[in-house]
């Protein structure tokens, strides 16, 4: 799946990509980060098109309906941080119901575990795109009971959507529960058709099944990100792990 992200560039490459950006949302409160977990629920800029074309920052992770206590959002909430794109045109899903309500995720990159057949602990890796710094995968979003008694109102989140891995994901990706997957990552063209807002379900479903080439992706290992360290460039530092198997293109 896809839990932890990066964003190490300024705020306003996002609008060279998608220039019909409404600019006076430029003031949005948000700094370079070069790894944020979703356990964490941070907030994260994202693209939204309601009534045009905004950049706004959302909460990373909805809180369905179901999660109706407390202890069930500190329970359950992690589950949402990623939709499986197959379950957007599903009847009945939470995603299928919110399926209009699409949005950018911008990203400079993001990290996944890798699986070495004898190795005690996984391999983590950094994936960025080769031909630009900032890229987008696709994602909903929805208003949430924040869950928080000093903040009662319903606050906007979002969740990142996934797909079957490619060729190189599904090497990196290749262990627990949900191997073989990888965030839904647009071209800058079917990201600005993803946040049209008159697409028809077969319009979406022809998105959802854009799958970015493994040759279009840098990727490296480096330390886990799941330990405590500062949010600085050493995040992304490459590490030779002796032994460590090629992987095959």
């Amino acid at each position: 799946m896809c839990y932890d992200i990066a964003f190490s560039s300024r705020i306003e490459s996002i609008f060279k990509l998608i220039p019909d950006l409404k600019k006076k949302k430029l003031d949005i409160d948000f700094n370079i980060t070069y790894h944020k977990i979703g356990m964490s629920f941070p907030q994260w800029p994202v693209v939204v098109n309601r009534d045009g074309l905004e950049l706004q920052t959302f909460t990373w992770g909805p809180v369905p309906k179901m999660l109706n206590t407390m202890e069930k959002v500190k329970k359950q909430r992690q589950l949402f941080l990623n939709a499986r794109s197959e379950k957007v045109l599903e009847p009945g899903t939470m995603w299928h119901a919110i399926r209009h309500q699409r949005c950018l995720v911008p990203v400079t990159g993001f990290f996944e575990y890798r699986q070495i057949p004898g190795w005690k602990n996984k391999v983590a890796y950094y994936i960025s795109q080769k031909e630009q710094e900032v890229f987008f995968m696709a994602g909903l979003w929805a208003l949430s009971n924040s869950w928080d008694v000093d903040k009662p109102e319903r606050i906007p989140t979002f969740t990142i959507l996934t797909r079957s891995a490619n060729a190189l994901m599904a090497q990196i990706h290749n262990g627990g529960d949900n191997a073989g997957r990888m965030p839904l990552m647009l071209s800058n063209e079917l990201a600005q058709s993803w946040l049209q807002p008159d697409l028809t379900d077969t319009d979406i479903r022809e998105l959802l099944q854009y799958e970015l080439p493994s040759a279009a992706l840098d990727y490296w290992p480096v330390n886990s990100v799941r330990k405590v360290k500062p949010d600085d460039e050493s995040v992304l530092a490459r590490v030779a792990y002796e032994g460590l198997p090629a992987l095959v293109l």
